[in-house]
């Protein structure tokens, strides 16, 4: 009986891999930090321009540096030293984050400078978050890996929601400048660990490209599009957080609806930490789903508790009820982020990870930043509760048809080898695994 109710909490397996342990701290350390300068970015925006558009601007501006860095950096992640690549990618986001300490302590208040660090930063994110995805599978056992997603999600969420509330009031002390300026403190945590990592070359030298460009992006994109699986996981993701992600309206909601005062207030700390508080509160509970071998229906499932709930947080009126949906939400989100990326890390031989997290970086963060823009502009014209009720039912709708369309994804199971394409029943017995079969890692 005790087993099965330490199976609740959190599956805490790979704490045991030392490096990976090391790298989870450091993780939660730095995603406060990163936090705090997702708060003071889309409010210094709308301080200096007075508009959510602008908000939605800054992101779509980023997202073509944030894309080139993901794919880019995904190839290179597939043919250097992973540890070596990393330490490079998190110093110059570090280097980024000290610059924007610089231009609010000199109270420039140029959009166009503060846009153009973001694009830069978000560069540096692409190639650092692909290089990040392919490093876990290579650090813990692969009967781990779900539990070790789930583990770094929990990391990050500690901080989520630490970070914006911290930034609530720290905002009410103190200026914008401090908050860029602790982000760029935390970032030394990540050094720290990635600098500790063992080295991470890749597996088969003999056979991995020597070089990092366009032709080999294109490998990536062959392998991916012979897979439909991994498409389809990248399609749920687009779909739940392009039409689904709200955030861009978060400054405007807290001073319109919830009485923030100019400048930021409690009310955006709470919108921007419940979302995460949810997640976190699943994250802690993994051991209810980190065994779960149907990961296919736990992707569908996710994408429409998320849905739902955004739909209904786009129609309270009160910070409580606000805080509440928004919870439920993360809840799903966390779940979507934790299957989604087993799938991809599983379904994947080494030699392509690289890549393919790369592409996945587009999708996972590309939709967030074309959704700032979509819900920035949307809610400026019309106004924040039909955009945000409205997204949240597409996000609905739009992955109940995907799932129609693509039985593929409702049917996967974990364990399956990496190279079944599982669209279609086999015409025989599978042959048992043999040195010659290239098996889920």
């Amino acid at each position: 009986m005790g087993k099965a109710r330490l199976r609740v909490f959190a599956d805490v397996g790979p704490l045991r891999v030392k490096p990976y342990r090391r790298l989870l701290a450091a993780s939660a350390v730095t995603a406060l930090g990163g936090q705090l300068t997702a708060v003071a970015v889309p409010l210094q925006v709308y301080e200096i321009t007075g508009s959510s558009a602008y908000i939605g601007l800054a992101a779509l501006l980023a997202l073509t540096p944030m894309v080139a860095g993901a794919l880019w950096g995904g190839a290179i992640a597939d043919v250097v030293d992973r540890r070596r690549m990393l330490l490079v990618t998190s110093g110059g986001i570090a280097l980024v984050s000290v610059l924007l300490c610089a231009q609010a302590f000199a109270g420039l208040r140029s959009a166009v400078l503060l846009m153009a660090l973001i694009a830069v930063q978000q560069g540096m994110y692409g190639a650092n978050a692909a290089v990040s995805g392919a490093v876990v599978p290579r650090l813990v056992p692969a009967e781990l890996l779900t539990a070790a997603n789930a583990l770094q999600s929990s990391a990050f969420l500690i901080g989520a929601v630490a970070g914006p509330l911290a930034a609530g009031l720290l905002l009410s002390v103190t200026d914008i400048e401090t908050l860029y300026l602790i982000d760029a403190v935390a970032l030394c945590a990540t050094l720290w660990a990635v600098w500790r990592l063992p080295p991470l070359p890749p597996l088969d030298g003999g056979g991995a490209p020597r070089r990092a460009g366009p032709r080999q992006i294109l490998e990536g994109f062959r392998y991916l599009v012979g897979r439909r699986i991994l498409l389809v996981a990248y399609l749920a993701d687009f779909i739940a957080l392009f039409f689904g992600m709200p955030s861009a309206l978060f400054p405007q909601l807290a001073r319109e609806t919830f009485g923030d005062p100019p400048g930021g207030g409690t009310a955006l700390g709470v919108l921007n930490a419940s979302l995460a508080a949810g997640a976190l509160l699943t994250g802690l509970l993994s051991g209810t789903f980190t065994r779960t071998r149907r990961h296919g229906v736990m992707v569908t499932v996710s994408v429409c508790v998320w849905g739902a709930a955004i739909a209904a947080f786009g129609l309270t009126r009160e910070l409580w009820a606000a805080s509440l949906t928004l919870a439920v939400a993360g809840a799903g989100l966390v779940l979507l982020g934790v299957f989604r990326k087993t799938i991809l890390q599983a379904a994947a031989k080494d030699a392509m990870r690289g890549r393919l997290q790369g592409a996945d970086i587009v999708v996972a963060a590309g939709g967030p930043r074309l959704a700032d823009f979509a819900h920035g502009t949307a809610g400026a014209a019309a106004g924040t509760t039909w955009t945000i009720t409205g997204g949240g039912l597409l996000a609905v709708v739009v992955m109940l048809l995907t799932a129609a369309a693509f039985p593929v994804l409702w049917r996967y199971r974990a364990g399956r080898p990496a190279t079944e394409e599982v669209t279609d029943p086999p015409r025989r017995p599978a042959d048992p695994p043999g040195p010659d079969r290239d098996r889920c890692p």
